[in-house]
């Protein structure tokens, strides 16, 4: 669907890359941070684990602990000029898994953890799963109407130069985006009031962390199509691509990408 566009109606996407928000050194850098960061949350992990009565625990950590270890040596490797010069696109592949891991997967099974650490195994029983199901379900519903509302502004020519998406991220580049976190926090709404209603014991602090890993959850969900668009133009596009010259790296202009565009796609 996205092959009818050209390259003008996703310009507004490539301004992470004009600003070197997201240039190859950038993330590069970002995915050290990332390690010591991944590697808290599966310590956390570990932790909360050691108290968690959930019959899928140890699974869970295991998996989230091998998953981190994966991406941890990957990023390590990514993390160096010589190869986050030669495969950007590989480096953004990485750099989506990585910040997924930390804040998407994480803060879903901590708060997931917490409960199976707090609440008696009578009521994990009973309504865990139904927990599950209930933001596992709302997580795949925000994920289709985003990729869906995107789609329609690209058609829009809302993502072009000029036009007042362009103005407005122009403005808040950088800074929390209300959008993001007015979608997390119907999901959130929705599945502590579940909580509420049917687990009346649970205290505040449980509920709290639950709340505030729900809300990274579906905000990062919310923010992964756009992600994925922006690594498909990587993809088509020469222009959201960098062009080593010497020790520095240059965003290559716009016009080369109209010369060979399908050849380039391919």
């Amino acid at each position: 669907m996205l092959g009818k566009l050209k390259e003008e109606d996703f310009l507004v996407l490539r301004g992470p890359f004009e600003s070197g928000r997201q240039a190859p050194v950038s993330l590069g850098g970002a995915m050290i941070i990332g390690i010591f960061c991944q590697a808290l949350m599966v310590f956390l992990s570990f932790f909360i684990g050691q108290y968690s009565i959930l019959p899928f625990t140890d699974i869970l950590v295991a998996f989230h602990l091998w998953i981190t270890v994966i991406i941890v040596a990957l990023t390590i490797v990514y993390s160096f000029p010589y190869f986050y010069k030669k495969h950007q696109k590989s480096q953004y592949i990485l750099s989506i898994f990585m910040t997924h891991n930390l804040a998407t997967f994480s803060m879903y099974i901590l708060p997931l953890l917490t409960m199976g650490a707090k609440l008696p195994e009578d009521y994990i029983i009973e309504h865990i799963m139904s927990y599950i199901y209930i933001t596992l379900a709302l997580g795949g519903i925000l994920f289709i109407v985003t990729c869906i509302r995107f789609y329609i502004l690209l058609m829009k020519g809302k993502y072009r130069k000029g036009s007042s998406r362009d103005k407005l991220r122009g403005k808040f580049e950088g800074r929390i985006n209300m959008a993001s976190i007015g979608a997390g926090s119907i999901g959130v709404a929705v599945s502590v009031q579940y909580l509420m209603r049917n687990i009346d014991f649970m205290d505040n602090e449980v509920l709290f962390i639950v709340a505030i890993g729900l809300l990274i959850f579906y905000t990062m969900i919310f923010i992964l199509p756009e992600q994925l668009v922006i690594l498909y133009c990587k993809f088509r596009f020469k222009s959201f691509n960098f062009r080593s010259n010497g020790k520095y790296l240059t965003l290559i202009p716009l016009q080369e990408t109209k010369e060979d565009e399908k050849t380039y796609f391919k």
